[in-house]
């Protein structure tokens, strides 16, 4: 890519009012869609909607924070992903659990929040084909300060048998196996964004009618974009290619934002364009970020939305085989010509064989 920064157009919401001014609410959305999925035996949809049932109960815990006894940190310290935990972690941890055992469609759960999976009694004859995968609360620790926050959750087809119990290697599955994928940002506004691999689209909770609506219809990422998002505090432990691009993206006037939740960042770069960097750090040599709770939904997203994600080895986000539940990892996201232009630096710069 020139250096030349190329127009752009941005993903415009549609409203969620269609012509005759009717609203589509999620769940309507989720049923007509149905017949699109490959098993439309009616599971994904009851997933999909008891996730927008949870995600509900959190934002409305999240807009009350301050008024009850849940900011701060929990009792139990660090998560088995080894970050502080706090105590809306913990109480959207627990919700989400609960939704989702509720209606048996999903058969085990596995979260950022716990050690282990989850499995989940069936409920009556019923044998669920599915696997749920989350990060609760994204960026809980802005909670405190009131920045957006966000859940994160990805939704796989299990391989062992639907007759015995879930096994670990339902879940240590590549991303390119997710039959859904998506997230709730908590914000100025509650907006959940989704894909079942056909598109993505965005619905705004309406808390008049207690309604996510559709509001962004077929979301496009433009091809580039002027911002940047990392932690440019970590600038001088960085890779000297991670650097470089750094200085590039400062030397053509991008705008540094970076908010410090995943979903807040990434949700803006979904409608206005530009890159996401988590690289490797001293501390974190092989990176930070969960591979299956935060980058492969995110990633999915992006690229069905036109973007690109590879992590910092070049290698496709989606097409990672996880060895561990908790595993970490690099990542660039974003505009497909910005990760094109990231991919160079790496190429040209990078001290490692590519």
């Amino acid at each position: 890519m020139s250096t030349t920064k190329k127009a752009v157009q941005h993903s415009q919401p549609t409203g969620s009012a269609l012509p005759g001014n009717r609203i589509i609410t999620l769940d309507e959305f989720i049923i007509r869609s149905e017949k699109d999925f490959d098993y439309a035996t009616g599971e994904l949809t009851g997933l999909l909607r008891d996730i927008g049932v949870a995600a509900k109960i959190i934002n409305r815990e999240v807009n009350k924070a301050g008024l009850v006894n849940i900011l701060g940190v929990a009792d139990s310290g660090e998560n088995q992903s080894g970050d502080i935990q706090q105590k809306l972690d913990v109480y959207a941890n627990d919700k989400l659990v609960e939704c989702l055992q509720n209606s048996g469609e999903c058969c085990a759960i596995a979260s950022e929040e716990d050690e282990g999976i989850i499995n989940v009694p069936a409920v009556g004859s019923k044998q669920s084909h599915y696997i749920v995968m989350f990060d609760p609360l994204d960026g809980s620790s802005n909670i405190d300060v009131n920045v957006s926050v966000g859940t994160i959750f990805a939704i796989y087809r299990r391989k062992s048998d639907p007759s015995g119990p879930a096994t670990i290697a339902d879940f240590l599955q590549p991303g390119s196996k997710q039959v859904a994928a998506g997230y709730v940002l908590y914000g100025t506004s509650t907006i959940l964004v989704y894909t079942t691999g056909r598109g993505v689209n965005g619905f705004t909770l309406d808390p008049s009618i207690g309604e996510f609506c559709l509001s962004h219809r077929n979301m496009r990422i433009p091809n580039s974009g002027s911002t940047y998002s990392v932690n440019q505090g970590y600038y001088s432990k960085f890779d000297l290619e991670m650097r470089r691009y750094i200085d590039h993206c400062s030397d053509q006037n991008y705008g540094l934002r970076y908010i410090g939740s995943m979903v807040s960042d990434i949700h803006r770069i979904l409608i206005h364009g530009g890159i996401f960097l988590y690289p490797a750090t001293r501390k974190y040599p092989k990176g930070k970020l969960r591979l299956l709770y935060e980058c492969n939904p995110l990633s999915m997203i992006v690229e069905q939305a036109g973007g690109k994600a590879i992590n910092t080895q070049l290698k496709r986000i989606l097409e990672m085989v996880p060895t561990e539940l908790h595993q970490r990892g690099t990542i660039a996201i974003g505009s497909p010509d910005m990760v094109d232009e990231l991919k160079a630096f790496i190429e040209r710069y990078s001290a490692l064989p590519i």
